[in-house]
């Protein structure tokens, strides 16, 4: 068969393309993809600590009206410092201002800081002020500014200059001593000539001091003196800004200042226009001068003045070239650790472009890569064009129209959104939206466009806060206008799917109101509401401040009132909100009682989608699974939320039953000692059975495993469904507590047995097989003995684990076996020690509690009045060193499979080979061996979760005509309509025509019990007993064979095609009432369960009669389920089963 995309489409073949009408059933995500969470990613954006420059020092070496002997100055030469001509002052005064002029620029990016000037200074007074300085910052950090331009450049031995007391000398300061006292984390900035031989100088006495730290350890290691000598500052913490490279001298222009470096570090607006003002470009702007510029209005931090306008966009433009042209971890570093830091930077980058064009390349450490040809400084000398072409026009601000850079910018960013995607470059522009939320006026559609980028993927959420953008986003929920709810909500969903650890950051600024808000709000669309549940839900999640604040906001009230909504979506995240509001947490359990919140979720136990059923269980789950304290009334709604959840045992859908099991397992913790109760009796009746079965007359007559006359269906029941299970399951499920003897008490419940797969706990081995207790009569005592324990809430949530360990889908299977081997260990632990003391004959026993004659009302619904009569101490069984041999007189209890004796680990070294091991309280195994210690737990919440990491705007693939899949589809849908077109052309054929041609032959390695050819695909599907084999009849191979993973003595019945025209699933159905569908059946290595139900509940496994017949019908999506029953008397059943309603789809 050809299966290319070369099939030329006739018009007529179009117009018989009526598969595009029918319905594809199970193609949900519930459906086709696993319920597990997202991949954990660690997240880097979060800085691990955020440091503070809280000190600065400003060293200042001019030497006013004396040039240093190394450096000839040219005439006319660069002069002014900090915009200050020196010789228009007294040498002293000018050295004033210049030190003033200079602190006040600094302290325009850090005004908080502690400033100290050091003017001309010694040696001495430099280490004071290093030294006192580093002792007031402590751990943060402190930055030292260099002045050089009145003394001689830096020496290769790693020297600055300073003076001596009496400006004689120039005096030199080492590099190595100047560390010493600033310590780390510090930052320098040296601006004077071959400034790059100090950072030379820098790194190689920090390897320096590493290396004599070094030797100094290994000293004193082996001399034995304690030496107190200071770990060396580690270079990675100490950043260098140096105005050249080790072979450069300054420029001395005299139309720049002299001191460019520290001009375009400090003051990079004022530098940056008179530098453009310079550029042969600046000449299509007529009427601009230098002195036009000094008057430009507005105020730096006022970002609606000219001035205020042009350093946002200079902030925007050197963000975003860093952004795009550093690694992220160096870009986190110094760019959003620390604002004085992130200034200095923004601003070096103008200063490599600058001083670049004057042959001076300024350096730094850690090393930057070259970006003073970024495409971006282009849209920055349009900014500076548009703001300087008004200036000679313009009489007044008000004048001024603002810059269209904004706004462009985000057009670009569009741009890039209709076609982004992973593998594309970042936009160069994420840096910029971040700076437009400032502003009002593009806030709401930066916001949009926002949304959109983190839509794409949790890939572009990572990109949205590496760049930065948490904190802007968690200030506007501070916002009251109503306009930026949904984005807001929109955008705080998507950063909680990918990061829930800002649910800290939420709750502290109080931004947890701002979604209670948006919930409570009737008038917002339910799609936003249900954004704002989900965020609320990661606020509580696993995380008491949240709890407690959601609680005080009153979540719980707002999520009931809304649980009829019709968005399903909604009430699925409602619902799972209150599960984790009360998780751990009893205040807002009891706050829930008295709203009657179990009373309000029941209805969701019915509701139409498995999602929102499963939901509902879970929050019912965690209601029972959080009360602190054991009261009555807390008894009364734990015992009627267990019943309650009984009524969704046999859901269609497995999801919803895994949460059954799991909040059923959250019952069993809360009343261990009755389940463990209920096991230890059955042991008890286990026992005697055991010594009736060998006794020497032998079993009663009536057990006998033929059919008795007049036998009740109840009886034959127990005769036929002891199926063979794992050890403690089949025990149960055959015993007198077992669901198949009571099966009137709870109404039509499933009787297949539970698989094969091993419980994951150890069973004792006083338990005996199935083959001995299915052949106790009917009529045996034991069964009178129990029947008025069955309508015991215990015993009713007890069978109901005991169904969920048969049920048809592993998972489910798994949990539920799980709860019923701790059960089982716990009780065979609690009635063992009489026999092991007896055994050992050290000293008498307490009577067992299987001696006690425990009535009906020992299983009440309240706790027993008097405790168990358990001994004081149990035996445990002494784990073997390899090669040792028991002890002859030792008894030999089981080992846990698996798993370590509890107290192997305190037996001493020199302890005796045979020696008694430390015992072991009741009261110590009561709580090892507790069910609270299991794990029994899905990943369903989290599952749902990835719902909102996902993109939501995204045009599904399935329903996009340009895509792989829709295109693959048509294919499928031509080639069917020619298969039907060819086969109604054999029909005609079939009247007049002999079947001489053999196609396929082939034996199966099994008896085939039934057998279905796929309607289209060449693939014929043959089911044994227990397995089913897939055969290409065109080519007569077999592609593949697979157990479906019913009970042993059961067998499949029928088999089915679903979605045949498409991408079939196959139906597969049981003698034991069990239906299960599966993908990808013909290929080994991806067979997927996709779902599986009991639909028949009370069926009879039998080698007569036709079984389970099902049938599919495409069109109306439902489901045929057809048994004979064979015994004498015909009793016939019929179920249609919807898929959307019956079981899950």
């Amino acid at each position: 068969m050809n299966t290319g995309f070369d099939i030329e489409i006739t018009e007529s073949e179009e117009s018989e393309l009526c598969d595009w009408q029918l319905p594809l059933a199970f193609m949900k995500k519930r459906h086709t993809e696993e319920i597990v969470g997202s991949r954990t990613v660690s997240q880097t954006w979060r800085l691990k600590e955020r440091m503070k420059t809280v000190s600065v020092a400003l060293v200042l070496c001019l030497n006013v009206g004396v040039d240093p002997p190394d450096i000839v100055k040219t005439t006319p030469c660069a002069r002014l410092e900090c915009w200050i001509d020196p010789l228009a002052l007294s040498p002293q005064k000018a050295l004033e201002a210049i030190g003033g002029n200079l602190q006040k620029q600094y302290e325009r990016w850090q005004p908080r800081a502690r400033y100290k000037q050091s003017l001309d200074p010694t040696v001495e007074e430099v280490k004071k002020l290093c030294t006192s300085l580093r002792r007031n910052a402590k751990e943060e950090r402190v930055l030292f500014h260099y002045n050089g331009h009145g003394v001689p450049k830096p020496t290769s031995n790693g020297e600055i200059w300073v003076f001596n007391k009496s400006y004689t000398q120039y005096i030199p300061l080492s590099i190595y001593d100047l560390q010493t006292w600033m310590g780390s984390p510090s930052i320098f900035v040296y601006d004077c000539s071959h400034a790059g031989i100090i950072l030379e100088s820098f790194k190689q006495f920090c390897i320096q001091r590493e290396q004599e730290y070094e030797l100094a350890q290994i000293n004193r290691n082996h001399s034995g003196i304690h030496n107190n000598m200071p770990m060396p500052p580690p270079l990675k913490n100490c950043i260098q800004l140096a105005a050249c490279s080790s072979t450069q001298l300054l420029p001395m222009n005299p139309e720049l200042p002299a001191d460019l470096f520290t001009s375009c570090l400090s003051t990079p607006i004022k530098i940056a226009l008179k530098w453009f003002c310079n550029q042969k470009s600046s000449k299509l702007v007529p009427g601009v001068t230098l002195e036009l510029i000094d008057k430009i209005p507005g105020r730096l931090n006022d970002r609606r003045t000219p001035l205020g306008e042009l350093n946002w966009i200079f902030t925007a433009i050197t963000d975003t070239i860093a952004w795009n042209v550093l690694p992220r971890e160096l870009f986190q570093k110094l760019f959003r650790q620390d604002l004085l830091v992130a200034s200095l930077f923004r601003n070096f980058l103008l200063a490599e472009r600058i001083m670049r064009s004057y042959n001076c390349t300024p350096v730094s450490s850690p090393r930057l890569p070259p970006m003073y040809h970024h495409p971006m400084w282009q849209a920055w000398d349009l900014a500076v064009d548009h703001c300087l072409s008004q200036l000679s026009t313009t009489s007044t601000q008000a004048d001024y129209k603002h810059s269209p850079f904004f706004a462009e910018q985000l057009t670009a960013f569009q741009v890039w959104l209709t076609l982004g995607d992973e593998k594309r470059n970042p936009p160069e522009q994420l840096p910029i939206v971040l700076q437009v939320l400032l502003s009002q006026v593009h806030r709401l559609r930066a916001l949009d466009l926002l949304g959109r980028f983190l839509d794409l993927g949790p890939w572009a959420v990572s990109l949205a806060l590496s760049v930065g953008i948490f904190p802007y986003v968690l200030k506007l929920l501070q916002s009251s206008a109503r306009e930026l709810r949904p984005l807001l909500v929109f955008i705080w969903a998507k950063i909680l799917a990918v990061d829930s650890s800002c649910q800290s950051d939420l709750v502290r600024d109080n931004g947890h109101k701002y979604f209670l808000s948006v919930l409570a709000d009737p008038y917002m669309p339910a799609e936003h509401r249900t954004m704002a549940a989900f965020v609320l839900a990661m606020i509580v999640h696993n995380y008491n401040n949240g709890q407690e604040a959601c609680l005080q906001g009153n979540l719980i009230a707002i999520c009931l009132d809304q649980l009829s909504d019709q968005h399903h979506l909604l009430r699925q995240w409602l619902a799972l909100c209150l599960a984790r509001i009360w998780t751990n947490f009893d205040a807002a359990r009891w706050c829930g009682v008295r709203d009657s919140a179990h009373e309000k979720l029941y209805s969701l136990l019915n509701d139409p989608l498995p999602e929102v059923r499963a939901a509902a269980v879970l929050a019912l789950g965690t209601f029972i699974g959080n009360c602190a304290e054991r009261t009555d009334h807390a008894n009364n709604i734990d015992h009627n939320v267990g019943l309650t959840l009984l009524s969704v045992q046999h859901d269609g859908s497995p999801i919803v039953r895994k949460e059954l099991a799991v909040s059923l397992h959250e019952f069993v913790c809360q009343f261990e000692s009755h389940f463990v109760l209920i096991a230890m009796q059955w042991i008890e009746g286990e026992q005697k059975r055991s010594q009736e079965l060998q006794s020497p007359d032998g079993p009663p007559p009536d057990g006998d495993l033929g059919m008795r006359r007049g036998a009740s269906s109840n009886s034959l029941r127990r005769v036929n469904t002891a199926l063979p299970l794992s050890h403690s399951t089949s025990n149960l499920l055959n015993g007198p507590l077992s669901p198949l003897n009571s099966i009137s008490s709870l109404g039509s419940h499933s009787n297949g047995g539970a698989g094969s797969a091993d419980l994951p706990l150890p069973v004792p081995q006083t338990l005996y097989t199935p083959d001995k207790i299915r052949r106790v009569p009917s009529g045996s005592s034991l069964s009178s003995l129990w029947a008025p324990a069955y309508g015991n809430v215990y015993a009713q949530v007890w069978k109901s684990i005991i169904l969920l360990a048969s049920d048809p889908h592993p998972d489910v299977r798994d949990l539920a076996a799980k709860i019923i081997g701790a059960i089982n260990l716990k009780a065979s632990v609690t009635a063992k020690p009489q026999r092991v003391k007896e055994s050992r004959r050290t000293f008498s026993a307490p009577s067992s509690p299987t001696n006690r004659q425990l009535g009906p009302g020992y299983l009440d619904d309240s706790p027993p009045n008097d405790k168990l009569h358990i001994p004081h101490e149990i035996a445990r069984p002494v784990a073997l060193r390899p090669g040792e041999q028991p002890h002859p007189s030792r008894p030999q209890n089981p080992p846990p499979i698996g798993a370590q004796f509890l107290h192997s680990h305190q037996f001493p070294r020199s302890r005796k080979m045979f020696g008694k091991g430390p015992s072991v309280t009741y009261e110590d195994s009561d709580e090892v061996l507790s069910t609270k210690r299991l794990t029994i737990d899905t990943e369903f919440p989290q599952w749902s979760s990835k719902y909102f990491a996902q993109s939501v705007m995204k045009m599904p693939e399935e329903i996009d005509p340009e895509s792989v899949l829709h295109h693959k589809r048509e294919f499928r849908f031509i080639r069917n309509a020619r298969v039907r077109k060819e086969a109604r052309e054999l029909q005609l054929k079939a009247h007049f025509s002999r079947l001489d041609d053999q196609i396929f032959i082939n034996k199966n390695q099994n008896v085939p019990l039934a057998l279905k050819f796929h309607p289209y695909e060449p693939h014929m599907v043959v089911a044994d007993r227990e397995g089913i084999c897939t055969w290409n009849w065109e080519q007569g191979a077999k592609l593949n064979y697979f157990l479906n993973g019913n009970v042993k003595p059961t067998r499949i019945t029928s088999i089915d095609f679903m979605n045949g025209h498409d991408i079939g699933l196959l139906l597969t159905g049981s003698d034991d009432g069990a239906v299960r569908i599966w993908r990808n059946y013909s290929i080994d290595r991806k067979l997927e369960l996709v779902t599986s139900l009991q639909a028949l509940t009370d069926m009879l496994p039998s080698t007569r009669g036709s079984g389970l017949v099902i049938d599919w019908e495409q069109e109306s999506g439902m489901l045929l389920i057809h048994h004979v029953c064979p015994n004498p008397v015909p009793d016939a059943s019929d179920i249609i089963m919807t898929a959307q309603e019956g079981w899950g789809e």
